[in-house]
């Protein structure tokens, strides 16, 4: 199928992909989940939660969108950059997906409070007081999964630079911009230094995802460069 799909298609299909996942994360953590949940007061996220139900549910399930958008992205960008590297865009891929597996079951714990403020008579013993921190427990450990996935896709989001530097077909200072957002997000390898330095690393990222996806949807690949690096890929017999 993919050897179907054009170098400049797969580069705009992979721009769009990126782009429904920056939204969608944007949408849930700021819109949804940021203003509502309050780490400090069990008492008020569960009424924020109760009182707006509709809202975070959506927020769950553009999660769940977001998180399939990132994992497509992931296969398409390892199509895109196997001429340069294939065991390069094999490694970034494999932790990439497993970023996103580690993150979509972190969701599954963004859901489960609901259950729990609902079902309070199942919790025999439990005070409501002990319900609602119950709750709270369950997002900070959402919380955890989904930095423990942003420490994963740092070493990810790193190797798709230096492939891109390499390409010939794609513009090194995009390349160069994925190698800084991804040795940023690297720190959340050590969760309290990626938690102090998460705004500055967030604002490099995003200059580099935008500058990313806009060039893959608008300008896509040099095509000739690309088959060119694929041929010589082939003629190899051994895909580096």
């Amino acid at each position: 199928m993919m050897n179907e799909i054009t170098p400049r298609t797969m580069a705009r299909l992979t721009g769009i992909f990126y782009l429904i996942t920056i939204v969608g994360g944007l949408f849930a953590q700021g819109f949804v989940a940021d203003s509502l949940i309050n780490f400090a007061d069990a008492g008020k996220t569960a009424s924020n939660i109760l009182a707006n139900e509709t809202l975070y549910r959506a927020g769950f399930t553009v999660y769940l969108i977001e998180m399939t958008a990132q994992i497509v992205t992931m296969v398409l960008f390892y199509y895109l950059l196997k001429p340069v590297s294939r065991s390069g865009a094999l490694v970034a891929t494999v932790i990439g997906l497993s970023a996103s597996v580690i993150k979509t079951f972190a969701r599954a714990l963004f859901l489960t409070p609901l259950w729990v403020l609902h079902h309070g008579n199942s919790l025999a013993g439990y005070t409501p007081d002990q319900i609602n921190s119950l709750a709270l427990v369950l997002l900070r450990i959402n919380d955890e999964g989904a930095a423990i996935a942003v420490a994963l896709f740092g070493p990810s989001t790193l190797l798709h630079g230096w492939l891109i530097m390499k390409s010939g077909f794609l513009p090194k200072w995009m390349g160069l911009l994925s190698v800084a957002g991804g040795i940023m997000w690297t720190s959340f390898y050590w969760p309290s230094l990626g938690r102090s330095l998460f705004m500055v690393s967030a604002v490099i990222a995003l200059v580099g995802v935008l500058a990313t996806i806009g060039w893959l949807i608008f300008k896509g690949v040099d095509e000739q460069r690309w088959r060119e690096r694929e041929a010589a890929a082939r003629a190899s017999s051994i895909w580096r």
